[in-house]
């Protein structure tokens, strides 16, 4: 029962003696945008944290009633709220706040089975099946600089990663058992000096921020970028940064005039076996450090060793944290950056495939992003795709891009997945005349991604984790249960196709059962996966 009823039962008890003439539910919507000018705050913190409580004065900027409500009374509310009543006013049908729907799956009261998904429980990767026990606790008195008498429990995480990169995708696979893990086994593991991470997004009890204060407890460098800006967040945000200083942490806010949206992870680990003693792991990933959102979006991320990418986030932990300025990192041997680099680096890639599709050879790009709407982006790929380029681009949210426009974007599809899980996964392929570049990043292709955002997107070299995106893109765009095609004319139609109506049913049926099946753990998943490589670059070479 809507809580509206329960009020409007018991107004008898408010207002008694009184004639009650009429009840009408109304929402009101504050502006959450205020005016910063962060060159002149002597402190960032101080400034946002005011900006809280101006926030609840802030100026009105929408106004939902009930659909029954007479309009004089309407006029009447938007006038004492400064509001046009034309233009500010809208009428909801049911109920006003339907925000407190999202409380009913958790709520102790069962649902019917048709109101609700089957419960979800996300796979372990394989390879880190080994490092999903507890770790011993290690003492944290100094470490030798030796490490003579070292033997690394092979349980590690980091000797997981010395073998090779590992890609992680959220929710099939675990968060706690990949991305927390790692930062966690950083925190207790007694050969590590440093843990650097950026935050944009958590929740409340972070089991991240939890390890972030537990390794500097155990006498590790901890810095960490807290994104103060993050619209919402920014209490939250604030009330970490405070708990992160006071515990001794090194906090910073960014860049002046940017959101730091990137989500990256550092951990510098003293090892005999590396150059000069120390190894640097990183994580780079396309969503935030929150747990609660990875049970239900879709995220990659990257966990490497790998020494140029090492090198690169450090760099940036430096640009971040103010150490060095944009011309003193200069550039990145791998990892690509907003605003300074990304732009330029996705368009330099795109025109290689213009200039593969001039001389005749095959050229494609696919794209899979939350958002589409960077002008000079939609007009490169119309360009791309004037020029021979087959263009398709997963776009779940807002989109510029207009398909199967004749002599415009003849060679382009644009489909939306709207699934059980929120799709917010970020990557990029280059058909590169047969050597395809893969990226992940943490942008979208939207103006704001970049040009007003530190954003990262790191290179997948590994073949194998490749054809892991390869085939993830394959399942988005011929995905005949839950993707939306767009029509020349803008609008979503479902998406059907004779040809590739088996794959939901043999592919994406039996990854539900076997979350392992990107892995290539049972010979059935490979078989289907190679089915699945084939129908798409067939299908894509055909048209």
């Amino acid at each position: 029962m809507p809580v509206e009823e329960v009020i409007v039962h018991n107004l008898g008890r408010l207002f008694g003696g009184m004639e009650l003439l009429g009840v009408h539910a109304f929402r009101v919507t504050r502006n959450a945008e205020l005016e910063r000018h962060e060159e002149e705050a002597d402190d960032l913190l101080d400034m946002i944290s005011d900006e809280l409580r101006e926030r609840r004065f802030a100026p009105f900027v929408r106004l939902e009633v009930d659909a029954k409500m007479p309009s004089d009374l309407a006029e009447f509310l938007a006038a004492e709220l400064d509001l046009n009543y034309g233009q500010d006013v809208y009428r909801m049908e049911g109920l006003v706040e339907q925000y407190d729907l999202l409380t009913i799956p958790d709520s102790p009261h069962k649902l019917e089975n048709r109101l609700k998904y089957a419960a979800w429980s996300p796979a372990t990767h394989p390879r880190l099946k080994s490092t999903g026990k507890r770790q011993k606790k290690h003492s944290h008195k100094r470490v030798v600089s030796s490490l003579s008498n070292y033997k690394e429990d092979a349980q590690s995480i980091f000797s997981v990663l010395r073998e090779g990169d590992l890609l992680v995708h959220h929710p099939y696979q675990g968060f706690t058992s990949s991305t927390q893990r790692f930062v966690e086994e950083a925190a207790e593991d007694p050969h590590v000096l440093a843990i650097k991470a950026t935050l944009y997004r958590t929740t409340s009890k972070s089991p991240i921020i939890s390890a972030l204060l537990k390794a500097k407890e155990n006498g590790k460098h901890v810095a960490v970028l807290v994104e103060l800006k993050a619209r919402f967040d920014e209490a939250r945000n604030v009330s970490f940064a405070q708990r992160l200083e006071e515990a001794g942490c090194n906090i910073a806010y960014g860049l002046v005039g940017v959101k730091t949206h990137a989500k990256t992870t550092l951990v510098v680990r003293r090892e005999r076996s590396a150059p000069n003693g120390l190894r640097c792991y990183c994580h780079i990933g396309t969503g935030n450090y929150n747990p609660k959102t990875a049970k239900v979006y879709t995220d990659f991320g990257l966990l490497t060793c790998d020494p140029d990418l090492s090198s690169d986030v450090v760099d940036l932990f430096k640009l971040l944290t103010g150490l060095h300025s944009q011309a003193a990192v200069g550039g990145y041997k791998k990892l690509v950056v907003a605003s300074e680099y990304m732009r330029q680096h996705f368009y330099k890639l795109i025109d290689r495939e213009i200039e593969n599709a001039s001389k005749g050879k095959q050229a494609a790009i696919c794209v899979k992003v939350n958002g589409l709407d960077d002008q000079e982006t939609v007009l490169k790929l119309y360009e791309a795709c004037k020029a021979g380029v087959r263009v398709d681009a997963i776009v779940r949210g807002i989109c510029r891009l207009r398909p199967r426009v004749p002599g415009v974007s003849d060679n382009m599809r644009v489909v939306s997945t709207v699934g059980r899980f929120l799709e917010h996964s970020r990557v990029f392929c280059f058909y590169n005349d047969g050597k395809p570049l893969y990226l992940i990043s943490s942008a979208d292709w939207r103006k704001r991604n970049l040009v007003s955002r530190v954003e990262v997107a790191s290179p997948i070299e590994d073949e194998r984790l490749k054809a892991q995106l390869r085939d993830i893109l394959a399942l988005c765009l011929y995905d005949t249960k839950d993707a939306w095609e767009m029509m020349a004319d803008g609008r979503w139609v479902p998406y059907h196709c004779a040809k590739c109506s088996w794959l939901h049913l043999a592919v994406c049926g039996v990854a539900s059962t076997h979350p392992g099946i990107w892995h290539w753990d049972v010979a059935v998943d490979a078989f289907y996966m190679d089915l699945t490589r084939q129908l798409i670059w067939q299908t894509l070479h055909a048209q």
